[in-house]
């Protein structure tokens, strides 16, 4: 019965078939992070841009 154990024990360790998905939603989890950084400073950049945008249309609007 001890002998059982120990070879499910070793075919356990030795299984590998989890890192790989394991890897890749690391991956994945990396790749959103840059997207929502990258589209948050874009964001603000827009919103800046825009702002002005509106404040020249604003003041070249005759009343």
């Amino acid at each position: 019965m001890l002998k059982i154990l120990k070879t499910q024990f070793d075919k356990f360790i030795r299984d590998t078939s989890g890192a790989t998905a394991i890897e890749y939603g690391l991956i994945a989890a990396l790749v959103a992070v840059a997207i929502i950084a990258a589209l948050t400073a874009l964001g603000t950049d827009l919103t800046e841009l825009f702002g002005g945008i509106s404040t020249e249309l604003e003041s070249a609007t005759p009343e």
